[in-house]
């Protein structure tokens, strides 16, 4: 059995959604880099050069995204239940991944027009 075959093309991100989607992932990632680093300091060897390190990036990479959310929200039409979704992704450890995958798979990242 094969997949069906579909007329349609898979929507593609616009420019707006492909900016979104990097600062969401490279924030996630700093994330991780963080929790990585957070442990070396606590748990395993109590050296804090992670922590270092991946503080101040993981802190300017949270500012993108909150600033990325709010430039992106008009041009891609969110309204204020995604704006909060996305902001309310932005603290728990990598949510921001699954809010940029949902995003993507309900075409919140597509251009308006892309949409209609």
């Amino acid at each position: 059995m094969s997949a069906p075959i579909t007329d349609s093309a898979p929507a593609t991100l616009s420019g707006h959604g492909r900016v979104f989607r990097a600062i969401a992932i490279a924030e996630a990632c700093s994330w991780a880099g963080l929790l990585i680093g957070m442990l070396f300091k606590y748990v395993v060897i109590g050296n804090e050069i992670g922590v270092k390190i991946f503080g101040p990036i993981h802190g300017a990479l949270f500012v993108a995204y909150v600033v990325i959310t709010f430039v992106v929200a008009r041009p891609l039409r969110w309204d204020a239940r995604t704006i909060v979704l996305a902001l309310i992704a932005s603290v728990p450890p990598l949510f921001t991944l699954w809010f940029e995958r949902w995003a993507a798979r309900t075409g919140r990242l597509n251009s308006p027009a892309a949409t209609r």
